[in-house]
């Protein structure tokens, strides 16, 4: 399972989360791929489930909503997302609706990776209390197309992003390696020490 995207469309090249699904399905060792729709922008079933379609791999696009049910009912056996960014306690920002799927996970004991470049690495910042969310503007959620659907004068509260805590994260996958959250801040140091020799 996978959440918003992840590919060539929003990364350079090969793709973050979808580079580590594209890299599955090229071994032989991909069955299945289930991509949240990523409301309210729809990022997921836009994006990802085109790149999805285009490379010819077997995939299902889900409401965000769906997912514990899917996890539970369609074996699902990995959660594979991207960053925005990681701090140095391995806590992690993502597309808000992350942190919901972390926790779905952890209690369908389903391994969560989260896949992002060493660039999104910020070991300035201690943990993901640090991070400043970005709120989006309101009628992202209350309009379709330009046509209000919500209830007129409800509140809206419209996060971007929000904070996936490190425990619930199996692995963090850089282009210098794979390190659990605990250990990503020496991994990363000692990985960006040998290329800057090299």
């Amino acid at each position: 399972m996978t959440h918003c995207n992840t590919g060539s469309l929003a990364t350079a090249g090969y793709g973050t989360a979808l580079g580590v699904i594209r890299s599955l399905h090229s071994i032989g060792r991909l069955s299945h791929v289930f991509c949240t729709e990523t409301r309210p922008y729809n990022q997921g079933s836009r994006l990802t489930a085109y790149e999805l379609v285009y490379e010819k791999m077997p995939a299902t696009p889900i409401t965000d909503s769906m997912a514990a049910v899917t996890m539970r009912e369609r074996h699902v056996n990995a959660v594979v997302v991207g960053a925005d960014r990681v701090v140095a306690n391995g806590d992690t920002a993502n597309k808000v609706g992350t942190y919901q799927l972390a926790i779905t996970a952890k209690y369908h004991g389903i391994p969560f990776y989260v896949a992002a470049p060493s660039t999104s690495c910020d070991l300035s910042l201690p943990t993901g209390a640090s991070i400043v969310i970005e709120e989006r503007p309101s009628h992202e959620l209350t309009d379709i197309n330009g046509i209000r659907v919500a209830a007129p004068g409800i509140g809206v509260w419209n996060p971007a992003f929000d904070v996936t805590p490190h425990e619930l994260i199996t692995g963090i996958i850089t282009e210098i390696g794979v390190f659990k959250p605990g250990e990503l801040k020496a991994g990363l140091s000692r990985g960006l020490e040998k290329r800057s020799i090299v």
